[in-house]
């Protein structure tokens, strides 16, 4: 499958670039940007062309795999579902449900595949333990993604530092807890210091779960755990650090996969916008510090 990268950020080079142009079975064939000096310079590192027209790469690809802001993502997405090329996105895919919505629809009316980069569920760790929680009768379970964004590649995302942790890590939290609780029906909310924010999710099954997300802690407490409890005890992840690029490599084979196979992804915008509803609700509640309904 040939892709093109849209992006010319750290993630879109060293994650996206980087991994499709060592993938055994894509092709990278070259990479966007809206400063084309940059898509030149990414580009060459691959040995492949940097493109000022995003049309003009489109028209070479079979699918794009994209690593921008979100609100930037959101039109280009658009933009390539409607030239009916598959799509590989970053989470989260859009910064109000509204934008999500037009991207299932577009998905759904190109009839192309979708996978969004949710990474901790392209791991073989995460997968056992969704499948262990599928065998139990889970009566809750609990979330923290604790980070020190200071001095990381991230430090200077403006779209980061305006939607805060809980926009930008609060889906990989989603992504693990909603596959093993079920969907969220609503939402509770409370800011702690800084960007830090604590939910409380209850689910469609009946029971809850709590979130804690921050990216502005003292590094010293930086840390990752998600567990959930029930008939079996509790059952606990910590997902591996500095596996991003392995991650991706088998996003690039499943969305290869889906493609092929004209089948749906369970890391799908359908379920990607899923998590923006949550998102959007958490924020309602933020906001007026009363429990919040999750538009379905």
């Amino acid at each position: 499958m040939r892709f093109g990268v849209l992006g010319t950020g750290f993630w879109a080079d060293k994650i996206h670039a980087a991994t499709l142009a060592e993938h055994p079975s894509a092709e990278l064939v070259g990479v966007w940007g809206r400063d084309v000096a940059k898509a030149k310079a990414v580009g060459a590192q691959y040995e492949v062309p940097g493109f000022a027209d995003v049309d003009d790469l489109l028209s070479q690809v079979d699918a794009v795999s994209i690593a921008v802001p979100p609100d930037v993502q959101v039109e280009l997405a658009l933009r390539a579902a409607t030239a009916g090329k598959h799509l590989l996105l970053e989470k989260p895919i859009a910064l109000n449900l509204a934008d999500a919505d037009r991207l299932v629809a577009a998905v759904h009316d190109a009839k192309i595949a979708s996978v969004v980069f949710f990474t901790f569920r392209f791991r073989p760790g995460t997968a056992a333990w969704l499948e262990q929680a599928a065998r139990t009768r889970l009566a809750g379970g609990h979330g923290s993604w604790l980070s020190a964004l200071a001095g990381s590649p991230f430090d200077d995302s403006p779209w980061r530092k305006e939607h805060g942790a809980l926009w930008d890590i609060g889906p990989h939290a989603l992504s693990v807890l909603v596959p093993a609780l079920g969907p969220v029906v609503s939402v509770q909310a409370g800011a702690g210091l800084r960007d830090t924010v604590h939910l409380v999710l209850t689910h469609s099954s009946g029971v809850a779960s709590t979130v804690t997300v921050s990216h502005t802690v003292a590094p010293m407490s930086a840390g990752t755990e998600f567990f959930v409890h029930g008939d079996a005890g509790r059952l606990v992840l910590i997902p591996e650090d500095g596996v991003a690029a392995e991650a991706f490599a088998v996003a690039v084979d499943e969305l290869e996969s889906a493609a092929m196979t004209r089948g749906t992804h369970a890391c799908d915008v359908g379920f990607a916008r899923d998590v923006v509803a949550v998102l959007e609700a958490a924020t309602r509640a933020l906001a007026s510090g009363c429990r919040e309904s999750v538009t379905g």
